[in-house]
Protein backbone atom coordinates (compact mmCIF):
# COMPACT_ATOMS: atom_id res chain seq x y z
CA UNK A 1 0.00 0.00 0.00
CA UNK A 2 1.48 3.65 -0.63
CA UNK A 3 0.88 6.12 1.04
CA UNK A 4 1.62 9.96 0.62
CA UNK A 5 0.93 13.17 2.87
CA UNK A 6 1.00 17.06 1.84
CA UNK A 7 4.11 17.33 0.30
CA UNK A 8 3.19 15.02 -2.31
CA UNK A 9 0.23 16.04 -3.80
CA UNK A 10 -1.00 19.32 -4.63
CA UNK A 11 -4.86 20.62 -4.99
CA UNK A 12 -5.17 20.53 -8.17
CA UNK A 13 -7.24 16.91 -8.68
CA UNK A 14 -9.87 19.13 -6.57
CA UNK A 15 -12.57 16.66 -5.24
CA UNK A 16 -10.10 13.70 -4.75
CA UNK A 17 -8.69 15.45 -1.52
CA UNK A 18 -11.93 15.69 0.20
CA UNK A 19 -14.38 12.67 -0.87
CA UNK A 20 -11.88 10.21 -2.55
CA UNK A 21 -10.96 10.26 -5.91
CA UNK A 22 -12.20 6.77 -6.50
CA UNK A 23 -14.76 3.53 -5.20
CA UNK A 24 -12.63 1.20 -4.05
CA UNK A 25 -14.21 -1.76 -6.14
CA UNK A 26 -12.07 -0.36 -8.90
CA UNK A 27 -8.85 -0.44 -6.36
CA UNK A 28 -8.42 2.85 -7.27
CA UNK A 29 -6.90 4.99 -4.93
CA UNK A 30 -9.20 6.75 -1.74
CA UNK A 31 -8.02 10.17 -0.89
CA UNK A 32 -8.34 11.42 3.11
CA UNK A 33 -8.25 15.38 3.40
CA UNK A 34 -7.20 16.02 7.24
CA UNK A 35 -7.22 19.96 7.99
CA UNK A 36 -6.06 20.55 11.27
CA UNK A 37 -4.11 23.21 13.88
CA UNK A 38 -0.94 21.94 14.49
CA UNK A 39 0.02 24.87 16.88
CA UNK A 40 -3.12 24.45 18.49
CA UNK A 41 -2.59 22.77 21.94
CA UNK A 42 -6.35 20.63 22.09
CA UNK A 43 -6.30 19.45 18.60
CA UNK A 44 -2.80 17.86 18.44
CA UNK A 45 -4.01 13.95 18.74
CA UNK A 46 -6.39 14.74 15.45
CA UNK A 47 -3.84 15.79 13.41
CA UNK A 48 0.24 16.35 13.89
CA UNK A 49 0.66 13.17 15.73
CA UNK A 50 -1.50 11.16 13.29
CA UNK A 51 0.84 12.42 10.72
CA UNK A 52 4.03 12.42 12.34
CA UNK A 53 3.74 9.22 13.81
CA UNK A 54 1.99 7.34 11.06
CA UNK A 55 -1.08 6.48 13.30
CA UNK A 56 -3.77 6.79 10.52
CA UNK A 57 -2.06 4.06 8.59
CA UNK A 58 -2.05 1.74 11.39
CA UNK A 59 -6.19 1.91 11.41
CA UNK A 60 -6.81 2.23 8.33
CA UNK A 61 -8.75 -1.09 6.24
CA UNK A 62 -7.25 -3.08 3.75
CA UNK A 63 -9.74 -6.07 3.35
CA UNK A 64 -13.42 -6.17 2.43
CA UNK A 65 -14.22 -3.31 -0.25
CA UNK A 66 -11.07 -1.96 0.50
CA UNK A 67 -8.47 -5.15 -0.17
CA UNK A 68 -6.32 -3.74 -2.89
CA UNK A 69 -6.80 0.02 -3.04
CA UNK A 70 -4.24 2.57 -2.41
CA UNK A 71 -4.81 5.48 0.50
CA UNK A 72 -3.16 9.11 -0.36
CA UNK A 73 -3.50 11.02 2.86
CA UNK A 74 -3.54 14.53 2.83
CA UNK A 75 -2.94 17.03 6.08
CA UNK A 76 -2.96 20.44 5.67
CA UNK A 77 -2.39 22.67 8.91
CA UNK A 78 -4.36 25.55 9.47
CA UNK A 79 -3.78 28.66 12.33
CA UNK A 80 -7.75 28.31 13.25
CA UNK A 81 -10.53 26.95 12.42
CA UNK A 82 -12.73 28.74 10.02
CA UNK A 83 -10.71 28.16 6.96
CA UNK A 84 -10.83 24.38 7.30
CA UNK A 85 -15.02 24.87 7.50
CA UNK A 86 -14.59 26.94 4.07
CA UNK A 87 -12.35 23.83 2.47
CA UNK A 88 -14.64 21.08 3.88
CA UNK A 89 -17.55 23.33 2.34
CA UNK A 90 -15.76 23.32 -1.15
CA UNK A 91 -15.25 19.36 -1.22
CA UNK A 92 -11.24 19.45 -0.60
CA UNK A 93 -10.94 17.98 3.02
CA UNK A 94 -13.02 15.62 4.64
CA UNK A 95 -11.84 15.88 8.35
CA UNK A 96 -11.64 19.01 9.96
CA UNK A 97 -9.72 19.74 13.72
CA UNK A 98 -10.59 22.65 15.47
CA UNK A 99 -12.51 24.56 18.34
CA UNK A 100 -15.92 24.98 20.43
CA UNK A 101 -16.93 27.85 18.31
CA UNK A 102 -15.21 26.95 14.78
CA UNK A 103 -17.51 23.48 15.35
CA UNK A 104 -20.66 24.93 15.54
CA UNK A 105 -20.11 27.41 12.77
CA UNK A 106 -18.91 24.51 10.87
CA UNK A 107 -22.17 22.29 11.77
CA UNK A 108 -24.30 25.02 11.19
CA UNK A 109 -23.04 26.22 7.30
CA UNK A 110 -23.03 22.64 6.42
CA UNK A 111 -26.43 22.48 7.21
CA UNK A 112 -27.63 25.63 5.17
CA UNK A 113 -26.42 24.21 2.39
CA UNK A 114 -29.08 21.15 2.17
CA UNK A 115 -26.99 19.22 0.61
CA UNK A 116 -23.62 17.25 2.27
CA UNK A 117 -23.85 17.78 6.19
CA UNK A 118 -20.92 17.45 9.15
CA UNK A 119 -20.90 15.05 11.83
CA UNK A 120 -19.10 16.33 14.86
CA UNK A 121 -17.22 12.57 16.04
CA UNK A 122 -14.62 12.99 18.63
CA UNK A 123 -12.83 15.27 21.05
CA UNK A 124 -9.26 15.79 20.75
CA UNK A 125 -8.73 18.02 23.94
CA UNK A 126 -10.37 19.83 26.70
CA UNK A 127 -10.35 21.38 29.59
CA UNK A 128 -14.13 21.45 31.78
CA UNK A 129 -12.91 25.15 32.95
CA UNK A 130 -12.19 27.13 30.09
CA UNK A 131 -8.12 27.54 30.37
CA UNK A 132 -6.79 27.92 27.07
CA UNK A 133 -8.28 30.81 25.49
CA UNK A 134 -7.12 34.02 27.64
CA UNK A 135 -6.94 37.53 27.19
CA UNK A 136 -3.47 39.09 27.33
CA UNK A 137 -1.70 42.28 27.57
CA UNK A 138 1.58 43.17 26.77
CA UNK A 139 4.02 42.77 29.37
CA UNK A 140 4.90 46.47 30.31
CA UNK A 141 1.25 47.23 30.30
CA UNK A 142 -0.41 48.80 33.83
CA UNK A 143 -3.52 46.89 32.82
CA UNK A 144 -4.63 44.17 35.51
CA UNK A 145 -8.32 43.77 34.93
CA UNK A 146 -10.69 43.01 32.09
CA UNK A 147 -12.56 46.19 33.83
CA UNK A 148 -9.53 48.22 32.66
CA UNK A 149 -9.84 47.26 29.03
CA UNK A 150 -12.84 50.18 28.67
CA UNK A 151 -11.83 51.99 25.56
CA UNK A 152 -8.78 50.08 24.66
CA UNK A 153 -8.62 47.85 22.16
CA UNK A 154 -8.32 43.93 21.81
CA UNK A 155 -7.50 41.76 18.50
CA UNK A 156 -8.51 37.88 18.54
CA UNK A 157 -9.16 35.49 15.28
CA UNK A 158 -12.25 36.02 14.40
CA UNK A 159 -14.29 32.88 14.51
CA UNK A 160 -12.40 31.00 16.62
CA UNK A 161 -12.67 29.49 20.44
CA UNK A 162 -11.14 32.07 21.77
CA UNK A 163 -13.52 35.44 20.05
CA UNK A 164 -16.55 33.27 21.19
CA UNK A 165 -15.28 33.56 24.61
CA UNK A 166 -14.49 36.75 24.04
CA UNK A 167 -18.08 37.89 23.22
CA UNK A 168 -19.32 36.50 26.33
CA UNK A 169 -16.88 37.85 28.54
CA UNK A 170 -17.64 41.78 27.12
CA UNK A 171 -21.25 41.27 26.99
CA UNK A 172 -21.36 39.80 30.58
CA UNK A 173 -19.25 42.51 31.58
CA UNK A 174 -20.97 45.51 30.06
CA UNK A 175 -18.08 46.24 27.63
CA UNK A 176 -19.30 45.17 24.04
CA UNK A 177 -19.79 49.07 23.36
CA UNK A 178 -16.81 50.00 25.35
CA UNK A 179 -14.00 47.76 23.65
CA UNK A 180 -12.91 47.75 20.31
CA UNK A 181 -12.37 44.14 18.67
CA UNK A 182 -9.82 44.09 15.88
CA UNK A 183 -9.19 40.53 13.56
CA UNK A 184 -5.65 39.20 14.40
CA UNK A 185 -4.47 36.00 13.53
CA UNK A 186 -2.71 33.88 16.71
CA UNK A 187 1.30 34.72 14.99
CA UNK A 188 -0.10 38.43 14.35
CA UNK A 189 -1.57 38.94 17.37
CA UNK A 190 1.13 37.66 19.72
CA UNK A 191 3.75 39.73 17.76
CA UNK A 192 1.87 42.61 18.26
CA UNK A 193 1.99 41.96 21.76
CA UNK A 194 5.19 41.74 21.98
CA UNK A 195 6.08 45.10 20.06
CA UNK A 196 3.13 47.35 22.40
CA UNK A 197 1.20 47.37 19.34
CA UNK A 198 -1.43 45.67 20.49
CA UNK A 199 -3.94 46.77 23.77
CA UNK A 200 -4.52 43.36 24.49
CA UNK A 201 -4.66 40.41 22.29
CA UNK A 202 -7.29 37.49 23.07
CA UNK A 203 -6.51 33.88 21.70
CA UNK A 204 -6.67 29.98 22.55
CA UNK A 205 -4.40 28.01 23.52
CA UNK A 206 -1.94 27.49 23.93
CA UNK A 207 -0.96 31.52 23.04
CA UNK A 208 -1.44 33.02 25.86
CA UNK A 209 1.03 31.42 27.66
CA UNK A 210 3.17 31.01 24.40
CA UNK A 211 3.30 34.99 25.22
CA UNK A 212 3.91 34.10 28.98
CA UNK A 213 7.09 32.06 28.23
CA UNK A 214 8.94 33.94 26.26
CA UNK A 215 8.55 37.17 28.51
CA UNK A 216 5.87 39.38 26.10
CA UNK A 217 2.69 38.99 27.43
CA UNK A 218 0.91 38.92 30.25
CA UNK A 219 -2.59 37.30 31.34
CA UNK A 220 -5.27 39.42 32.82
CA UNK A 221 -8.49 37.39 32.06
CA UNK A 222 -8.01 33.47 31.89
CA UNK A 223 -10.81 31.39 30.58
CA UNK A 224 -11.75 29.55 33.56
CA UNK A 225 -13.18 32.40 34.39
CA UNK A 226 -16.16 32.68 31.72
CA UNK A 227 -18.15 29.69 33.39
CA UNK A 228 -18.05 27.53 30.26
CA UNK A 229 -15.61 24.92 29.03
CA UNK A 230 -13.11 25.25 26.43
CA UNK A 231 -12.65 21.82 24.12
CA UNK A 232 -12.10 20.74 20.17
CA UNK A 233 -12.69 17.86 18.42
CA UNK A 234 -13.00 16.73 14.74
CA UNK A 235 -16.45 16.93 12.08
CA UNK A 236 -16.60 15.02 9.14
CA UNK A 237 -18.43 15.40 6.19
CA UNK A 238 -21.12 13.24 5.49
CA UNK A 239 -19.98 12.87 1.47
CA UNK A 240 -17.17 11.07 2.83
CA UNK A 241 -18.72 8.82 5.77
CA UNK A 242 -21.23 7.45 4.57
CA UNK A 243 -19.39 6.49 1.71
CA UNK A 244 -16.17 5.50 3.85
CA UNK A 245 -17.36 4.74 7.50
CA UNK A 246 -14.52 2.15 7.99
CA UNK A 247 -12.29 4.86 7.40
CA UNK A 248 -13.84 7.15 9.98
CA UNK A 249 -13.88 4.87 12.59
CA UNK A 250 -9.82 4.43 11.41
CA UNK A 251 -9.34 7.66 12.01
CA UNK A 252 -11.05 8.08 15.35
CA UNK A 253 -9.06 4.61 16.83
CA UNK A 254 -5.94 7.01 15.43
CA UNK A 255 -6.97 9.62 17.31
CA UNK A 256 -7.29 7.54 20.83
CA UNK A 257 -3.75 5.99 20.40
CA UNK A 258 -2.52 9.35 19.69
CA UNK A 259 -3.83 10.44 23.26
CA UNK A 260 -2.66 7.45 24.85
CA UNK A 261 1.15 8.52 23.23
CA UNK A 262 0.65 12.18 24.62
CA UNK A 263 -0.56 10.53 28.08
CA UNK A 264 2.31 7.72 28.33
CA UNK A 265 5.13 9.86 28.54
CA UNK A 266 4.12 13.65 28.66
CA UNK A 267 7.76 15.10 28.03
CA UNK A 268 8.82 12.96 25.21
CA UNK A 269 5.18 14.11 23.63
CA UNK A 270 6.20 17.79 24.46
CA UNK A 271 9.63 17.69 23.26
CA UNK A 272 8.80 16.16 20.16
CA UNK A 273 5.70 17.99 19.22
CA UNK A 274 7.31 21.46 19.92
CA UNK A 275 10.71 19.52 17.31
CA UNK A 276 7.30 19.58 14.91
CA UNK A 277 5.71 22.64 15.15
CA UNK A 278 7.69 25.30 16.92
CA UNK A 279 5.81 25.85 20.30
CA UNK A 280 8.46 25.74 22.92
CA UNK A 281 8.58 22.11 24.91
CA UNK A 282 7.77 24.28 27.95
CA UNK A 283 4.66 25.67 27.10
CA UNK A 284 3.49 21.75 25.72
CA UNK A 285 4.29 20.55 29.28
CA UNK A 286 2.47 23.02 31.07
CA UNK A 287 -0.59 21.11 29.01
CA UNK A 288 0.23 17.46 28.87
CA UNK A 289 1.37 17.16 31.89
CA UNK A 290 -0.56 15.49 35.09
CA UNK A 291 -2.49 17.83 36.22
CA UNK A 292 -1.65 20.24 32.99
CA UNK A 293 -4.42 22.31 31.26
CA UNK A 294 -5.32 19.76 28.75
CA UNK A 295 -6.55 16.35 28.91
CA UNK A 296 -6.67 14.54 25.49
CA UNK A 297 -9.77 12.10 26.16
CA UNK A 298 -12.43 11.40 23.46
CA UNK A 299 -15.71 11.08 24.60
CA UNK A 300 -18.75 13.95 23.66
CA UNK A 301 -19.88 14.52 27.33
CA UNK A 302 -23.24 15.95 28.23
CA UNK A 303 -21.26 18.81 29.29
CA UNK A 304 -19.61 19.73 25.71
CA UNK A 305 -23.56 19.38 24.07
CA UNK A 306 -24.49 21.62 26.81
CA UNK A 307 -21.89 24.16 25.92
CA UNK A 308 -21.73 23.81 22.47
CA UNK A 309 -25.66 24.49 22.83
CA UNK A 310 -25.35 28.06 24.59
CA UNK A 311 -22.77 29.12 22.25
CA UNK A 312 -24.75 27.83 19.48
CA UNK A 313 -27.41 30.82 20.99
CA UNK A 314 -24.72 32.99 21.40
CA UNK A 315 -23.64 33.04 18.10
CA UNK A 316 -27.51 33.46 16.48
CA UNK A 317 -27.64 36.18 18.91
CA UNK A 318 -24.23 38.25 18.37
CA UNK A 319 -23.37 36.82 14.66
CA UNK A 320 -26.90 36.01 13.25
CA UNK A 321 -25.45 32.06 12.33
CA UNK A 322 -27.99 30.12 10.76
CA UNK A 323 -29.91 27.01 12.61
CA UNK A 324 -28.15 23.54 14.03
CA UNK A 325 -29.48 20.47 14.37
CA UNK A 326 -27.52 19.13 17.37
CA UNK A 327 -29.46 15.63 17.48
CA UNK A 328 -27.89 14.73 14.24
CA UNK A 329 -25.33 16.62 14.11
CA UNK A 330 -23.48 15.23 17.08
CA UNK A 331 -22.43 11.60 16.12
CA UNK A 332 -20.69 9.70 19.17
CA UNK A 333 -21.12 5.99 17.43
CA UNK A 334 -17.33 5.96 16.47
CA UNK A 335 -15.96 7.05 19.48
CA UNK A 336 -18.22 4.74 20.99
CA UNK A 337 -16.56 1.64 19.01
CA UNK A 338 -13.22 2.87 19.54
CA UNK A 339 -13.87 2.62 23.23
CA UNK A 340 -15.48 -0.73 22.96
CA UNK A 341 -12.68 -2.05 20.91
CA UNK A 342 -10.71 -1.16 24.13
CA UNK A 343 -13.75 -2.76 26.71
CA UNK A 344 -13.92 0.96 28.12
CA UNK A 345 -17.60 1.34 29.25
CA UNK A 346 -18.69 4.55 27.01
CA UNK A 347 -21.19 5.78 29.10
CA UNK A 348 -19.25 6.01 32.11
CA UNK A 349 -16.39 7.81 30.63
CA UNK A 350 -18.42 10.29 29.38
CA UNK A 351 -20.00 10.87 32.76
CA UNK A 352 -16.38 11.79 34.12
CA UNK A 353 -14.58 15.05 33.91
CA UNK A 354 -10.89 16.06 34.81
CA UNK A 355 -10.95 18.90 36.57
CA UNK A 356 -8.15 20.94 38.38
CA UNK A 357 -8.19 20.50 42.22
CA UNK A 358 -7.04 23.28 45.09
CA UNK A 359 -4.24 21.93 46.91
CA UNK A 360 -4.84 18.65 44.87
CA UNK A 361 -2.82 16.07 46.67
CA UNK A 362 -1.95 13.46 43.94
CA UNK A 363 0.03 16.47 42.50
CA UNK A 364 3.91 17.69 43.89
CA UNK A 365 3.23 21.59 44.65
CA UNK A 366 5.60 22.29 42.11
CA UNK A 367 8.16 21.26 39.51
CA UNK A 368 11.17 22.31 37.77
CA UNK A 369 12.91 21.40 34.39
CA UNK A 370 16.25 21.26 34.66
CA UNK A 371 17.88 21.33 30.84
CA UNK A 372 19.46 17.65 30.33
CA UNK A 373 18.02 16.38 33.77
CA UNK A 374 14.24 16.61 33.19
CA UNK A 375 11.56 17.13 35.87
CA UNK A 376 12.11 17.27 39.55
CA UNK A 377 8.97 17.40 41.45
CA UNK A 378 9.47 19.45 45.33
CA UNK A 379 7.00 19.28 48.58
CA UNK A 380 6.67 23.07 48.25
CA UNK A 381 7.23 25.92 46.37
CA UNK A 382 10.11 27.56 48.80
CA UNK A 383 11.69 24.40 48.15
CA UNK A 384 11.58 24.21 44.43
CA UNK A 385 12.62 27.91 44.46
CA UNK A 386 15.74 27.09 46.71
CA UNK A 387 16.32 24.48 44.34
CA UNK A 388 16.59 26.30 41.70
CA UNK A 389 18.57 29.54 43.06
CA UNK A 390 21.49 26.32 43.99
CA UNK A 391 20.67 25.19 40.05
CA UNK A 392 21.40 29.04 38.47
CA UNK A 393 24.27 29.16 40.81
CA UNK A 394 26.00 25.76 39.96
CA UNK A 395 25.65 27.32 35.71
CA UNK A 396 22.90 24.93 35.09
CA UNK A 397 19.72 25.91 32.68
CA UNK A 398 16.48 25.90 34.43
CA UNK A 399 14.00 25.47 31.62
CA UNK A 400 10.55 25.92 33.30
CA UNK A 401 9.61 25.84 36.98
CA UNK A 402 5.60 25.11 37.37
CA UNK A 403 3.01 25.67 40.22
CA UNK A 404 -0.56 25.56 40.96
CA UNK A 405 -2.85 28.93 41.69
CA UNK A 406 -4.47 28.78 44.96
CA UNK A 407 -7.68 30.05 43.84
CA UNK A 408 -8.53 27.18 41.13
CA UNK A 409 -6.10 24.63 41.23
CA UNK A 410 -4.74 25.42 37.60
CA UNK A 411 -1.12 24.58 36.78
CA UNK A 412 0.78 27.38 35.57
CA UNK A 413 4.27 28.76 35.36
CA UNK A 414 6.42 29.87 38.27
CA UNK A 415 7.91 32.73 37.37
CA UNK A 416 4.46 34.29 35.94
CA UNK A 417 2.55 33.46 38.95
CA UNK A 418 1.89 36.38 41.77
CA UNK A 419 3.08 35.06 45.38
CA UNK A 420 2.11 35.48 49.01
CA UNK A 421 4.86 34.77 51.63
CA UNK A 422 4.00 34.24 55.17
CA UNK A 423 5.95 34.40 58.61
CA UNK A 424 7.61 31.04 57.93
CA UNK A 425 8.85 31.99 54.81
CA UNK A 426 6.13 29.45 52.67
CA UNK A 427 4.73 30.37 49.35
CA UNK A 428 1.64 30.30 48.31
CA UNK A 429 1.02 30.84 44.56
CA UNK A 430 -1.72 32.88 42.44
CA UNK A 431 -2.45 33.27 38.84
CA UNK A 432 -3.88 36.80 39.33
CA UNK A 433 -2.60 39.72 41.01
CA UNK A 434 -5.68 40.69 42.63
CA UNK A 435 -6.29 37.03 43.99
CA UNK A 436 -2.62 37.00 45.71
CA UNK A 437 -3.62 41.37 46.91
CA UNK A 438 -6.89 39.39 48.48
CA UNK A 439 -4.75 36.95 50.33
CA UNK A 440 -1.80 39.41 51.67
CA UNK A 441 -3.28 38.67 55.40
CA UNK A 442 -1.63 36.06 55.57
CA UNK A 443 1.56 37.39 54.55
CA UNK A 444 3.64 39.59 52.19
CA UNK A 445 3.20 39.66 48.21
CA UNK A 446 6.45 38.67 46.52
CA UNK A 447 7.34 38.70 42.86
CA UNK A 448 9.04 35.71 41.43
CA UNK A 449 12.35 37.39 40.73
CA UNK A 450 12.17 39.19 44.33
CA UNK A 451 12.69 35.74 46.06
CA UNK A 452 15.53 35.27 47.55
Amino acid sequence: MQFSNSKTIGWLGAMAIGIGSATAASAETITIGIGHQSTVTNTVPGGIILEKLGLLEKHLPHDGKYKGVDYEIVYKDYTSGPPITNQMLAGKLAFGVMGDYPLIVNGAKFEKTGRSESRFIAVTGYNLKGTGNGIVVPVESDVYSLEQLAGKSISTPVGSAAWGMTLKVLRDNGLMDKVELKNQSPPVGVNNIAQNKIDAHSDFCPWSEVMEFRGTGRKIYDGSEAGIPTFHGTVVSTTFAEKYPEIVQAYVDATLEAQDWIAADPIVAATKVSEWTGIEKEVLYLYFSKGGISTFEASIKPEWVDALKYDHGLLVKEKGIPPLTFAKWIDPSYVKASYAKRSVDYDALAASVVTPKIDDPDLAPAEMWIDGEGLVSYPSIKAMKAAYAAATKAGKKVNATYVYDKSTGLKLFGHVAFYVKDADGDLVAFMKKGDAEKAKGMGSLVAWADMK
